[in-house]
């Protein structure tokens, strides 16, 4: 019997740039999937979770298929599926137990956790020498075809690389990153749960992929490009004219002036101005809201009210959007009074209870027990 483990993420800054070859700037969370796997004689995968009530059962020697009515199963399947494919194909069954501590539709990454834990697992016990960057790119093929979500690398690969006290500032086109320290004296990256469940699959993520794509399709006329994060501010100024349809010159608006910021927002958390950082996210958000469109009243209202209360210096939507979290810097002596304000008026406006974590930067995915 083995162990493992991978961990949800939280992205501080640089939202939906990842599939549009730019910057993002995530860090893992000390949340996410524990995996426990022994092998059996049955031929069999057998997937359990203490978070789900059913048993998946799927025979090795058939095609590997995604499961229908897109069961939880499929992001560890997918990935099995892979992996055996690459190595030839599977030496015996498998019974695998997975419990998650990562709030389920939070926009935490508990799909990505899943997927890399079981990546790495499989990868070990198997010995099919994938590096760390490989597992988060075989987890990021493994949510396109089997999840059907065209999502970019970011959430595989901070699962895969990620470091204690660490942001990873990772270009996603170049899959080049580094390591930047989180030294913020006194405040904390504080999480909050709208208990509205962001839906990736529900086709609105998609919908988003493919506007980017019209926007580069018509940029490309003027200035040939193959992804739009590799505009600048003032490229981009000299061709927007090109993007006649006004909701896809927003997105594109977006994804380029939330590169930019990404980059900002770095270079002042290295130089410890945490103010500039803070107000950097807000400007976030609200690209997310007006541009992209993709935070809705519930993400709103979070963080629109979390920028009235003292001792906040930022806070936005966080993941994919359309439900899920926000992530907000808070002075730690300010965060009794941060949930019971927010949390208040969260409940007023929508008869929901938001739920609060304290985050802790964690490290990527790991054997605990071998």
């Amino acid at each position: 019997m083995s162990t493992f483990f991978a961990p949800g993420r939280v992205n501080l800054i640089g939202e939906h740039t990842d599939y549009n070859g730019g910057f993002v700037f995530p860090c893992a969370l000390d949340m996410g999937t524990t995996l426990t796997i022994t092998s059996n004689s049955d031929r069999v995968l057998r997937f359990r979770s203490a978070n789900m009530p059913e048993v998946v059962e799927v025979s090795i020697d058939e095609a590997f298929q995604p499961l229908p009515n897109r069961l939880w199963a499929n992001y560890p399947l997918g990935c099995i599926a892979l992996l055996s494919k690459k190595i030839g194909g599977l030496p015996c069954g498998y019974d695998m137990v997975f419990e998650g501590n990562v709030p389920q539709g939070a926009g935490l990454s508990s799909s990505a956790s899943i997927e890399v834990v079981t990546a790495f697992a499989f990868n070990e016990l198997l010995h099919a020498g994938l590096t760390r960057t490989q597992i988060a790119q075989l987890a990021q093929e493994c949510e396109h075809r089997y999840a059907g979500v065209n999502c970019g690398i970011m959430d595989q690969f901070v699962s895969s690389w990620g470091k204690a006290n660490h942001a990873i500032y990772l270009n996603c086109e170049t899959l080049e990153f580094d390591y930047v320290p989180v030294r913020m004296d006194g405040i904390s990256i504080v999480l909050t749960n709208s208990h509205s469940p962001h839906k990736l699959d529900a086709g609105t993520y998609n919908e988003r992929v493919r506007e980017c794509e019209q926007a580069v399709a018509m940029i490309s006329k003027k200035l040939p490009i193959r992804r739009l994060a590799e505009l600048t501010t003032d490229a981009f100024n000299k061709v927007e004219h090109t993007l006649t349809d006004p909701t896809i010159h927003r997105r594109a608006r977006h994804v380029v002036s939330e590169c930019e910021r990404t980059r900002q927002a770095v270079r002042a958390l290295q130089s410890g101005d945490i103010v500039t950082f803070g107000q950097l996210m807000n400007a976030s958000h609200c690209s997310l809201r007006d541009d992209y469109e993709v935070t809705g009243h519930n993400l709103d209202l979070l963080a629109e009210t979390a920028w009235q209360v003292e001792g906040v210096l930022g806070s936005r939507m966080t993941g994919g959007g359309f439900g899920g979290c926000t992530v907000s810097l808070v002075r730690n002596e300010h965060i009794p009074a941060f949930r019971r304000i927010v949390g208040q008026r969260y409940k007023d406006e929508t008869g929901i209870d938001a739920e609060f974590y304290v985050a802790k930067i964690g490290n990527g995915v790991s054997e605990i027990q071998g």
